[in-house]
């Protein structure tokens, strides 16, 4: 992990977390009030000190309006089990979940329409691989901050 990452991922916890996690999710310039309502935050001045925390890793910039942006995406701590789908956040174990659920669905019907009996190695396998990644999809979907 690159230096810069370390450092990035030291500082990004809590309440900045959640403020970068917002304006990831949102993908659009971003205020001082509106982040403070987002987040329920006590006062406009703590929205402005994460901010700034994140301007000051490198990861937003600031427009002239007051408004704040992505900078740069990074794939760090929760982050790195999700990726962006239009403006959804998925978690990168629902891609493996959908392909085995499917895979183990089309043998059973491929199975089924031959006459044949599945292979109990087969279904084993497959009812394995599909109920572990279902769990560790919804667990980390569980663990999304807002």
């Amino acid at each position: 992990m690159p230096e810069n990452e370390v450092k990035i991922e030291a500082e990004l916890k809590g309440t900045t977390l959640k403020a970068y996690w917002y304006i990831f999710k949102v993908n659009r310039a971003v205020g001082v009030r509106e982040l403070q309502k987002a987040l329920s935050l006590s006062s406009p001045s703590v929205a402005l000190h994460h901010l700034e925390k994140l301007k000051r890793l490198g990861l937003l910039t600031k427009d002239e309006l007051g408004k704040y942006y992505l900078k740069d995406e990074v794939k760090v701590g929760v982050f790195r089990f999700f990726f962006k789908f239009g403006k959804l956040l998925l978690p990168r174990f629902l891609f493996y979940a959908v392909f085995f659920s499917s895979a183990l669905t089309l043998y059973l019907i491929q199975a089924i329409l031959k006459n044949e009996s599945p292979s109990f190695f087969a279904l084993t396998l497959g009812f394995i691989a599909s109920i572990t990644s279902w769990y560790e999809a919804i667990k980390i979907w569980k663990e999304k901050l807002i």
